[in-house]
């Protein structure tokens, strides 16, 4: 029986390993691989204390530091993806392809998958000036023209970020209206003169050489085509968060991601908690993630002392 099972490598797990070696847990680390999400991006610029890191250098950050810290308390299972959370009489078990692991605590750092665009050229042009982490890839963009795909609330927050630099940023949507988005931020977003929006339209095809020059678009109510010369392509069009092995055991918002207390990240479930983009959380980013994580396992430490 370990005192707490940490599921998922990204910033959130990794953060909640080293925290949960020096508060001396007997802990679980179960993680299909190291560095979630951001092992896709070229150069990560917002990540603390580092001027700029590839995801991939990240990844291999983060599990060196897990391990360094590791010794006796920690018990790495990299390669392994936990199926289901299960309460049971003493605790709770996760159950891998490999096994199945008891522990007193859980904390769900599983993450999500950005929603592919899935149009001829996108992955062909993947970390070629198609990106899906504004936050990540968008000062790469400074002072060239941008293109932002979705007009959900996610779609004019990095609309935003991108204004700081940008030279212009224009912004498409499927739809009549913007009735994904709150009324607030489409207006303010709209305000900025290098802003544009471009309504019933889809992307259609990703065009260019060693990297992205274009977009062809569709007007879906006229079917008339366009090309934009473009150098950043930024898709924003939902998240699935990896959500499935908890369901039915914690209460999931309508887009099944994990609702929390944002005070300790605590779940419905007594004995479970929950960081990073998995959650319900406003916003979603490494640093965001790694913070969730720290806040957790300060509380998971309280209650596994306090409930002894």
């Amino acid at each position: 029986m370990y005192d707490l099972a940490i599921v998922g490598g990204g910033p959130a797990g990794t953060a909640a390993a080293v925290y949960a070696a020096r508060k001396r847990l007997k802990t679980i680390l179960i993680v299909e691989h190291f560095g979630g999400q951001s092992t896709v991006s070229t150069e990560i610029q917002n990540w603390i204390g580092m001027e700029k890191v590839t995801g991939n250098d990240l990844a291999i950050l983060f599990e060196k530091h897990v391990r360094a810290y590791a010794g006796e308390w920690v018990d790495v299972r990299l390669g392994e993806r936990a199926d289901k959370v299960a309460k049971t009489a003493s605790g709770f078990s996760i159950t891998t392809k490999k096994g199945t692991y008891e522990a007193r605590a859980v904390l769900v750092a599983t993450g999500g998958n950005r929603r592919q665009l899935e149009i001829p050229g996108a992955k062909e042009f993947e970390n070629k000036g198609l990106t899906y982490c504004a936050s990540c890839d968008g000062p790469l963009f400074a002072d060239q023209d941008t293109i932002v795909v979705g007009g959900g609330n996610a779609g004019f927050e990095t609309a935003a970020q991108l204004l700081a630099y940008a030279k212009s940023v224009t912004l498409i949507h499927r739809g009549e209206v913007f009735d994904k988005a709150d009324a607030a931020t489409v207006e303010g977003v709209l305000k900025h003169p290098n802003m544009k929006a471009l309504l019933n339209t889809e992307p259609i095809e990703v065009k260019g050489e060693k990297f992205v020059q274009s977009l062809v678009v569709k007007n879906v109510k006229t079917g008339e085509m366009s090309e934009l010369p473009v150098a950043g392509i930024f898709v924003e069009i939902g998240m699935l968060p990896s959500t499935e092995l908890v369901k039915g055991v914690v209460e999931l918002n309508q887009w099944n991601y994990i609702k929390v207390d944002p005070q300790t990240q605590r779940t419905s479930q007594l004995g479970i908690w929950a960081a990073g983009d998995a959650t319900d959380g406003l916003y979603h980013q490494n640093n965001i993630a790694a913070g969730d994580a720290v806040k957790a396992l300060e509380d998971i430490y309280y209650h596994l002392h306090s409930t002894k």
